[in-house]
């Protein structure tokens, strides 16, 4: 059901654009989605409080109230706030915009909702973009497009195991996270820059494994790690709020949108005051988080500046000013926690590479042991870029494998989803993160603490994992590649013997050629019948 809902949404919503370039346009569907979710809700909770208003076991109940003392009971925002509810004001409540969505000025009124909205909640300043007034849309097609939004019902509840269990939320979620998507996907490369694909970020999520504590991303995006993070957490027997949210994005208009997403889902979080570039704005300077995941944009070379000469967080090297690899790499450790743990993407460039002080660096880090887990990516897996990427996963003091990393080579593990992309299935997640989880749990041979045993007892596989001393490493010269490692993957003991497969092969080869023969002659019969030489 919610996957014909959102399909029948976007196709709509996409027509609906006309000549409109899908960069501007998800702003204009994004923000009309989250005002329609705003009110929503803010209208759940003011039936819920009428039911609670009238009800004389409640605590709530309003003995003998005459209408007019209800009504002002209503507008008492406090009611609101106590359950994270945004106040809405009554001209900025969608039955009020959908109302006047056929008036010419309806851009400008969706604008002042917006201003209402953003005067009422401190915490959604600067954070709603009100552009409707000025949009580039055929006369009609904006009104068109909030009567669209307004089938989309975020207020519904049911009972669930005797508990009212509200859609609202993840059915907004789902929706929300599949326009950034799609909008991603139509917008190519420029799209990419603000949206990670899905199943990169449950890999991420998964083998990072966060349950309690602060999560941190310094380039966030539209904050789609946030939100695994916390599906993550809930579906592990946590709750919403276990974990803490920092996060800092240098584009404004993605900044706001990962404020968007996070507010949508009732996420508490912290995105700095201003968006801010990381390296020479840190907004937060004193974060030393339990968690950080982060996907960089790949290569960056113009993100150098003489006042970080000799920043405190080139405690390996000082990275090349013409690529921001290594940059991020130490940025994001510095920011962890003695016991915390970091993923991150990056190019696959940044495993081997060795110009200007990379490899010096590489090695460093190497040799400081904080480079854990490291996992080479299929192809095809994002929106903006072809160029091949991994995952590199670091901690800030290894209390387990100590002087080991574990090679992944995952390259073959994509399945196409369509013919330009590819991504990663649940299982294929589960099934890394497995391997990750056995490495970490099971005793070390290579550190003479005995072999594991065990059904879940971590064993390298040949063209998939391995686990790896760092003095072989550096015989490698610091090259972090999988591929490198792992070998060649076993074959299997049925699998047909070369040489009798090369024979079949060379045989049909031989009758595809000779029957190739037999055509060119009768071709060349036919064809001398209507006077052609030869």
């Amino acid at each position: 059901m919610i996957e014909d809902i959102k399909k029948t949404l976007w196709a709509t919503a996409d027509k609906l654009r006309a000549n409109m370039d899908a960069a501007e346009y998800k702003h204009i569907v994004l923000g009309l989605i989250f005002v329609k979710y705003i009110s929503d809700t803010f209208q759940s909770r003011r039936a819920e409080l009428m039911r609670k208003f009238a009800d004389s076991q409640d605590d709530y109940y309003l003995e003998d109230a005459d209408p007019a003392l209800i009504n002002a009971e209503l507008e008492d925002r406090d009611y609101y706030k106590e359950v994270n509810v945004f106040w809405v004001p009554e001209a900025a409540r969608w039955e009020c915009l959908r109302a006047q969505a056929k008036q010419a000025d309806i851009g400008k009124r969706i604008d002042d909702a917006l201003s209402l909205i953003e005067t009422e909640n401190p915490k959604l300043k600067g954070i709603l973009d009100k552009r409707y007034a000025r949009v580039q849309l055929p006369d009609g097609k904006l009104g068109e497009l909030v009567d669209l939004v307004s089938q989309i019902g975020f207020g519904e509840t049911c009972k669930v195991e005797d508990r009212v269990k509200n859609h609202a939320r993840d059915l907004l979620g789902q929706v929300y996270e599949y326009f950034l998507g799609q909008f991603a996907s139509a917008e190519g490369k420029r799209g990419g820059q603000f949206y990670t694909p899905a199943s990169i970020v449950k890999l991420l999520v998964a083998l990072l494994n966060p349950h309690k504590g602060q999560v941190y991303d310094c380039c966030c995006g539209s904050g789609g790690m946030f939100v695994q993070s916390e599906k993550f957490i809930e579906a592990h027997g946590g709750k919403l709020g276990d974990v803490s949210i920092y996060g800092q994005e240098a584009n404004p208009t993605t900044w706001r949108l990962a404020a968007m997403n996070l507010a949508i889902r009732g996420i508490d979080f912290n995105l700095g005051k201003e968006p801010a570039d990381s390296f020479l704005r840190d907004q937060h300077p004193d974060l030393r988080a339990d968690y950080v995941m982060a996907n960089p944009p790949f290569n960056i070379s113009d993100w150098w500046h003489g006042s970080l000469e000799g920043d405190p967080r080139w405690v390996y090297g000082t990275p090349p000013q013409g690529n921001a690899n290594y940059a991020w790499l130490q940025h994001i450790l510095y920011h962890l926690k003695p016991t915390g743990r970091a993923g991150i993407v990056l190019a696959n460039g940044s495993m081997s590479s060795s110009q200007n002080s990379e490899g010096e660096i590489r090695r460093a880090m190497v040799e400081a042991d904080k480079v854990e887990v490291m996992v080479a990516l299929p192809g095809q897996l994002f929106f903006n870029t072809q160029i091949p990427a991994c995952l590199w996963f670091l901690v800030k003091e290894k209390r387990v494998r100590q002087g080991e990393v574990l090679f992944i080579d995952a390259r073959k593990l994509g399945s196409m989803i369509s013919r330009v992309q590819c991504e990663f299935t649940d299982d294929i997640i589960e099934h890394i993160a497995n391997t990750v989880e056995a490495w970490r749990n099971s005793p070390s041979p290579l550190a003479g603490e005995g072999r594991a045993e065990g059904e879940n007892a971590y064993q390298d596989i040949p063209g998939y994992c391995r686990s790896v001393k760092l003095a072989e490493i550096a015989e490698h010269g610091h090259v972090l590649t999988p591929g490198r490692y792992v070998g060649a993957e076993a074959v299997e003991e049925d699998d047909e013997a070369f040489a009798d497969k090369m024979q079949k092969l060379t045989e049909t080869l031989g009758e595809q050629m000779a029957k190739g023969a037999e055509l060119d002659q009768l071709i060349r019969q036919k064809l001398g019948g209507l006077g052609y030489q030869f």
